[in-house]
């Protein structure tokens, strides 16, 4: 039963959607990321980064396997449909009706 509660883990450490969208996907800030310069820290010295999964790989081996793999496809058609804007989001949490009461 233990097992049941942890089987869906979410990912720790990737970042949201709308983020991509709005600051990693901008030219400026892409053409920043493809090209960093070598850190010692991160996989692969921080040559081979993913800017749509916001991933970094060993190799560039890898990275272009990784550019085949269904992940990365799917994160790619997510990434093609617009980000949800905060004014979505409270309608969809029903705080516009609530605004509407008050006034």
């Amino acid at each position: 039963m233990l097992n049941e509660m942890f089987t869906e883990q979410p990912v720790q450490g990737t970042r949201d959607l709308d983020q991509i969208q709005m600051i990693d996907l901008d030219p400026k800030n892409r053409a920043a990321l493809e090209a960093q310069a070598l850190d010692y820290e991160k996989p692969g010295l921080a040559q081979h980064y993913c800017v749509e999964c916001a991933k970094y790989c060993e190799t560039d081996v890898a990275l272009r396997s990784h550019w085949r793999s269904k992940l990365h496809k799917r994160r790619c058609k997510a990434l093609k449909e617009p980000a949800y804007t905060i004014e979505e989001a409270e309608r969809a949490a029903g705080l516009e009706a609530e605004r509407d009461m008050i006034v």
